[in-house]
């Protein structure tokens, strides 16, 4: 009698499943890519100029940094109505520091401290409010929606009482360069940063191939990495290609040629570039990442997204996880409120209303589940960027405001609508 193996053949797999790539993703960037053609031929081949984009990407900045922070929020079951409120208290606080308070405390206007000083206790104001949202949720059992709903009434107005209402500026220099037109890098600079990133792109992908190799998991064909680090580096050279070419009017070069590295205005031609706020969102996006994927806090908050109970039970203090989650996201909204005060040059006490609707939708649209323990940093940016599209395409076309919120809230319920099919599909949870 002899012993006979039989072995079953290695179930063939999709085309999408062995270049593993992901679908969500896939179908986030074609709706963007539809909605910036539609745009496009809608308003003449102005929403694809250079301006339009950089303009767009310094108007996403703000909403999309707060983004990254409300994936986290939402992934754990929770939610923060009051992100907007917050980022209202804490550039309050921000503009009265500089502009009130240092001033009356012995530095001069323009003192180099002061932008760093403001920005500091703006983020430890935001900190200690998402601290406290996070106590109250997680060590007090009061409802997340509860305590931000309370939050989005009573920070905006603690910003209120700070300015007595009034709109404070101008704001320091320095402080306004994180606002996007009155910090970008030139072309010299933000190309160089350009290649630096195509080249990182380009190592992490063969890295990430080569770790795989080396522990027996199964890999892509080398045909589909080679064509994604074609796409990344093509990508990136766009995007930097685009924004260089978006000029510095005359009439701006002309009030300090100096600052543009010219000794007269005739004849020179700088360019914008990068803006610093851009570039902020992507570090923070980086660290998010990095964080979400390669930490143990990453690891236990999408672990009690997907099963609190059992992420409980298995030993994670979920209420303190509760409350730096919430602190994060404090952080976030104070960071956001430097980006967002800075673009104006002022704090308005308007400053971030419905933000928090905006973010919400946001990390929605870019694939957050609702239901918890699913979300990516990178789908809540790029959540962020379709909802901007909408509304700056919307308004370029002359759309009324009403009009253009019923558009953007069909757009939000459409998005959930779609991500429960997808669920229910792929038998995803």
């Amino acid at each position: 009698m002899t012993d006979q193996t039989t072995t079953k053949p290695a179930p063939r797999r999709s085309l999408l499943n062995t270049l593993e790539v992901d679908t969500r993703l896939l179908g986030m960037i074609g709706a963007f890519v539809l909605v910036a053609l539609v745009f496009n031929i809608l308003t003449e081949g102005r929403f694809l100029t250079p301006r339009n984009i950089f303009n767009l990407t310094i108007q996403t900045a703000s909403v999309a940094i707060m983004a990254t922070g409300m994936v986290f929020v939402i992934v754990t079951r929770h939610i923060d109505l009051s992100v907007g409120a917050v980022l209202a208290a804490c550039s309050a606080l921000m503009a009265m520091t500089q502009v009130r308070f240092l001033p009356g405390m012995g530095f001069e206007i323009g003192h180099w401290a002061i932008p760093w000083i403001a920005i500091g206790i703006g983020i430890i104001l935001g900190a200690m409010i998402g601290a406290f949202n996070g106590w109250l949720i997680g060590y007090q059992g009061i409802p997340a929606f509860i305590v931000t709903l309370g939050g989005f009434l009573v920070w905006r107005n603690v910003g209120w009482y700070q300015t007595s209402g009034q709109t404070i500026g101008p704001l320091d220099k320095t402080f306004m360069t994180f606002g996007g037109i009155n910090g970008t890098l030139g072309g010299p600079l933000s190309w160089a940063l350009g290649i630096l990133a195509i080249l990182a792109s380009v190592v992490l992908i063969f890295r990430a191939r080569r770790t795989k190799v080396a522990h027996g998991f199964p890999v892509k064909p080398m045909w589909a990495e080679v064509s994604l680090a074609a796409i990344c580096t093509a990508a990136i050279a766009g995007f930097i290609a685009i924004l260089t070419n978006y000029s510095v009017p005359e009439r701006v070069v002309a009030r300090d040629p100096a600052k543009f590295g010219c000794e007269v205005a005739e004849g020179c031609t700088p360019v914008y570039g990068l803006p610093i706020s851009v570039l902020l969102l992507v570090g923070i996006a980086i660290i998010m990442t990095i964080i979400a994927r390669r930490t143990r806090f990453g690891r236990y908050i999408f672990a009690t997204g997907g099963n609190p109970d059992a992420a409980e039970l298995s030993g994670i203090n979920t209420k303190f996880l509760t409350v730096k989650i919430f602190a994060l996201m404090g952080i976030l909204c104070a960071i956001s409120a430097v980006v967002a005060s800075s673009r104006l040059a002022n704090h308005s006490n308007d400053l971030g209303t419905l933000d928090e609707l905006r973010v919400i939708a946001a990390a929605v649209i870019g694939g957050t589940a609702l239901s918890g323990g699913i979300g990516t940093i990178y789908g809540a940016i790029l959540g962020a960027l379709i909802m901007q599209s909408l509304q700056s395409g919307m308004a370029m076309v002359g759309v009324d405001a009403p009009l253009q919120n019923i558009v953007v809230g069909a757009v939000l319920v459409f998005a959930v609508f779609i991500d429960i099919q997808y669920r229910k599909r792929t038998g995803a949870k």
